[in-house]
């Protein structure tokens, strides 16, 4: 199977001499368009000529249906068309030949000799279609007796081409099996996530197609650094061996990953001759036929490909395409690979710095006294693992404790740096005031309104304080989820009553209840990710919480954590901040 610059397959129907013509042709011809396309009609590859021959971004063009993709697409009529073709061909399974029109990326109209042929995986059962095509446009459109003769000269050349094909067909019906056999191997590279993914399908599949066993790659790291991956059917002993070897190196895999060139060596003779070193590798790997070949993506060169064999041999011209042809995939699909690491190191790197903001701003709460406080923060299961969720516990300069927990609407590193910016504003306006948690919250959204903090976020803020030999509890709550309350005893209840959250009128008033805590009481706050579920009502996760807190709120708040966190379902889609704190004895002044 052959490939274009892109790496995926462009599947031939014929085999042998002629499959190594069309090869030759993908990468040599400037008229030959030729591409791949899915069983929806998708482009999943083309060669130079189809796409940027024809003014077009790969990138803007890959992936969309073959009917729209620019070529085609000036002409409504042309384009509905051409789908209707692609969907025939895909239904009946026979080829369809015609004369289309296609333009260029300046708008110009030129004349195609378009083939549609549809390539089977017998593996899958999945079909392909791969459509190629001849601009014939100047043929058309010089002289007529010109174009008579030029018609009359390609009517010839196909009329030969169909005499070829048809000899070819009944004498190679191997070659075109291994043509099939390499689709699949192109397909199985769209899998790979590692290099080591990468030489393993090769090893595994490519090789023994290619007649060939065993194989290595070189990778470029840097300006001066190799890579080499040995497959494993050259064994241990030459995995080891060549694990770490130098930028500088003679031997004929770093040389080709530096120079581009490639080197072929059909007897041990060619290889000592080209450097001493290669005894070793005769001696360890066992192999006497060497292939190396450079892996390209447009200017860049990304390393080598390394292809071996057990005996001696002469490559013959259509061995050394169908090579080309499959180091021009495995270079595509390093590159495709090597951008996806790079994609993953950044995000990554991003996630953490958010995570580091995020577990920056959920600090300790208050040890000393007679308030046990226990706090737990759990990001979302899948995502961005950072949100606005966050809890906070304070002394306030007055003695009293200051308790919230809250939720900005969000789950990315603006949701945090909203939380952030609401926490410390509530921190400043709660530490020297003795306002009630109802002017708090007002005060708070008014502040945020003018300084432009454009968050919506629910919040419940409660504040403590000593009452004789238990406590006095003020709350207010910004639109979210209840807290819950155990008395000494057992026996829960749930504060209910709500407002408007923040960020939506900050001059609606907003209520502030109160309730007596007797020494010995548990209060849980808590935000949406623990009682929400996907196919359930909110009531019925706040129920569950309820009784679990009836069931085991007599733990220390420790421990009490960790129980009501078992209730978060799994792979939770929302982040959990959870606050727990267990009333003592006040101290007596």
């Amino acid at each position: 199977m052959a490939a274009d610059r892109t790496g995926l397959p462009i599947a031939a129907p014929y085999g042998g001499v002629l499959a190594a013509r069309w090869l030759q042709a993908l990468y040599d011809t400037p008229l030959l368009f030729t591409g791949i396309l899915d069983d929806r009609g998708r482009l999943r590859a083309a060669n130079h000529a189809s796409i940027e021959g024809c003014g077009l971004d790969r990138d803007a063009t890959i992936g969309r249906p073959f009917w729209e993709c620019g070529w085609w697409s000036p002409d409504p009529e042309l384009s509905a068309r051409l789908r209707t073709w692609c969907r025939q061909v895909m239904r009946t399974g026979e080829p369809l030949r015609t004369e289309s029109h296609f333009y260029l990326g300046d708008g110009t109209r030129r004349l195609v000799d378009l083939a549609l042929i549809p390539v089977r995986d017998d593996e899958t059962g999945r079909t392909w279609l791969v459509p190629t095509g001849l601009d014939v446009t100047a043929a058309r459109h010089t002289h007529d007796e010109r174009a008579a003769v030029e018609a009359d000269a390609l009517r010839r050349v196909a009329d030969a081409r169909h005499r070829e094909v048809a000899v070819v067909q009944r004498a190679e019906r191997r070659a075109d099996e291994r043509l099939h056999r390499m689709v699949a191997v192109a397909l199985d590279l769209l899998s790979a996530e590692t290099v080591e993914d990468l030489v393993a399908i090769m090893v595994e599949r490519a090789v023994p197609v290619l007649g060939a066993d065993g194989g290595a790659m070189v990778v470029r790291e840097g300006m001066e650094r190799l890579r080499v991956v040995v497959g494993h059917r050259l064994g241990p002993e030459a995995q080891a061996a060549y694990d770490n070897v130098p930028y500088d190196s003679p031997l004929p895999a770093c040389w080709v990953a530096r120079t581009g060139e490639p080197v072929l060596l059909s007897e041990r003779a060619a290889g000592v001759a080209f450097t001493p070193e290669m005894i070793e590798v005769y001696e360890s790997t066992g192999r006497d036929a060497w292939a190396f070949l450079p892996l390209r993506v447009g200017t860049r060169l990304l390393g080598s490909l390394a292809v071996s064999w057990r005996e001696e041999r002469r490559f013959r011209p259509d061995e050394i395409t169908m090579l080309e042809a499959f180091a021009a995939q495995c270079a595509q699909a390093l590159d495709r690979i090597q951008h996806l690491a790079a994609q993953r190191a950044s995000a990554l790197a991003a996630q953490r710095l958010s995570e580091a903001l995020q577990h920056s701003l959920l600090t300790s709460p208050p040890t000393a006294g007679a308030l046990e406080i226990a706090v737990r923060y759990q990001p979302a299961a899948h995502g961005a693992h950072v949100g606005g969720d966050w809890y906070d516990a304070f002394q306030t300069a007055d003695g009293s404790t200051v308790l919230v927990v809250g939720d900005v609407t969000g789950h990315d590193r603006e949701a945090v740096a909203a939380m952030g910016q609401i926490r410390n504003v509530l921190r400043g306006l709660a530490y020297d005031s003795a306002d009630g948690p109802a002017v708090l919250l007002g005060r708070l959204d008014h502040a945020l309104r003018g300084l432009q903090v454009r968050a919506l976020a629910t919040a419940l803020l409660a504040r403590v304080e000593p009452d004789g030999s238990g406590w006095r509890l003020r709350w207010s709550n910004a639109g979210h989820p209840p807290a819950l309350l155990r008395g000494p005893a057992g026996g829960v209840r749930l504060l209910t009553e709500h407002d408007l959250m923040l960020g939506v009128q900050p001059a609606a008033p907003r209520r502030e209840q109160s309730v007596r805590l007797p020494a010995g009481s548990t209060l849980v706050l808590c935000t949406d990710g623990l009682v929400e579920r996907r196919n359930d009502v909110l009531d019925q996760g706040i129920a569950d919480l309820t009784l679990r807190l009836e069931q085991v709120g007599d733990a220390d708040p420790e421990r009490l954590c960790d129980l009501l966190l078992e209730l978060a379902p799994n792979g939770h889609e929302d982040d959990i901040a959870l606050l727990v704190m267990r009333c003592g004895r006040p101290t007596t002044p």
